[in-house]
């Protein structure tokens, strides 16, 4: 097929990118009881987790403007003096499930928190959208991706309790849509 074919961009444009191809995605929904904070997690085959928010979060919504992301959680506690090193990550902050990643404060007044929903070390929290928060709505699961959590070996296969797949969650949207609607 010549490069200049009409059926060319329609071949390429189905070609999955790294995300769906070499990680599962799992939701939490209605983090902490506040209704829309839907969580994703994407987890690769060697149990890294990556922290994102999902599509139906209010932060990729109704056409907000984020005016500022901050991985400062308390006085005493900042993700961004996460130091890790060494093959056991050794130095990484410890996460429970609802352990708070990073605020996000948006121009209309709104601020949401992102939870790590996951138990596991914080590996790197990614310092980018701290430059650039647009990324965090342009490219929600790749640049623009809240943390990296390493869950525990013995755990690696329990991580996902509590975590819906994606028919579960386009389930959970569906009855969220059609309630409100």
């Amino acid at each position: 097929m010549a490069a200049g074919s009409p059926e060319a961009p329609a071949t390429m444009a189905t070609v999955p990118g790294v995300t769906e191809r070499y990680f599962t995605r799992w939701y939490k929904p209605d983090v902490k009881g506040k209704p829309g904070e839907d969580h994703c997690i994407l987890q690769h085959s060697n149990r890294i987790c990556v922290i994102t928010i999902a599509d139906a979060h209010p932060v990729l919504q109704k056409g907000k403007k984020i005016e500022s992301i901050s991985y400062q959680i308390s006085a005493n506690c900042s993700r961004l003096e996460n130091k890790v090193s060494g093959k056991s990550k050794r130095g990484a902050q410890f996460l429970t499930e609802l352990a708070p990643l990073c605020r996000i404060s948006c121009t209309d007044g709104d601020k949401y928190t992102i939870y790590s929903c996951i138990r596991g070390k914080l590996i790197e929290v990614n310092e980018n959208i701290l430059e650039s928060p647009s990324l965090l709505q342009e490219k929600p699961s790749t640049e623009g991706y809240i943390a990296v959590v390493l869950p525990k070996f013995e755990e690696s296969k329990r991580i996902t309790e509590g975590l819906l797949t994606r028919k579960e969650y386009d389930d959970v949207l569906s009855k969220r849509f059609n309630t409100t609607s």
